[in-house]
């Protein structure tokens, strides 16, 4: 199964969703294009907070870890933390879609994009492209004031590529009147909600992926 974890905006949660998902189906992860922070970059944030804690027996070639998972490296690694087409210019490149090849494995991959659906890659491209036919696309809904339009645009732009939506993952505190118009507008299935929590380790990550893995699976 290849997962493709997208969002409605910024910051809305991707990484902690990745994070999650990753460790509940001790899934391989992939960040094609990596945008700014390149010291503590989300492959970064998703080794440590995921990898530690699974409990396979094969071990990893990253520092000795215990795991069945792996971190893919970027196809681009963009030094500025701004839009990747405007990154890439910075660093004097143009992102190649050709050039973003998808890394083999036998295992569940997660693929995480960067930002929106519609941030732009280079004048032709954007996130959006990204997506292949068979991946199963998740999309992270953070509340906030907006989010409900947000979120309906982010469905009605995959759709009009004909693209599904396999679960919806909402963030933050809960807010039903949110979460309920969504979810009978989109008729998305509901995989499950990550609160505003005080600070996310590797205890809190293994207590939404064990929340969460049966959901995932059956996607």
């Amino acid at each position: 199964m290849k997962l493709f974890i997208t969002g409605i905006g910024t910051d809305v949660g991707k990484t902690i969703t990745s994070a999650i998902i990753t460790q509940a189906l001790e899934a391989d992860y992939w960040k094609p294009i990596q945008a700014g922070d390149l010291d503590n970059s989300d492959s970064h944030k998703v080794k440590s907070l995921a990898f530690s804690l699974n409990k396979s027996v094969i071990p990893s070639a990253v520092e000795g870890i215990v795991s069945k998972s792996k971190i893919f490296e970027n196809s681009y690694k963009l030094n500025t933390p701004a839009s990747p087409h405007l990154a890439a210019k910075m660093d004097g490149i143009t992102i190649d879609l050709i050039k973003i090849i998808e890394p083999k494995t036998k295992n569940h991959l997660v693929i995480e994009g960067a930002g929106g659906l519609l941030v732009p890659l280079n004048d032709a491209d954007c996130v959006i492209d990204l997506i292949q036919k068979d991946y199963k696309v998740i999309l992270v809904s953070r509340h906030y004031l907006g989010s409900i339009n947000h979120t309906l645009l982010s469905f009605e732009a995959l759709k009009s590529r004909k693209i599904e939506v396999a679960g919806i993952i909402f963030s933050g505190d809960e807010n039903k009147a949110s979460e309920e118009i969504i979810l009978k507008k989109t008729g998305a299935k509901f995989i499950g909600r990550i609160e505003n929590e005080p600070y996310f380790d590797q205890n809190v990550i293994q207590y939404y992926a064990d929340l969460f893995r049966e959901n995932l699976l059956n996607l």
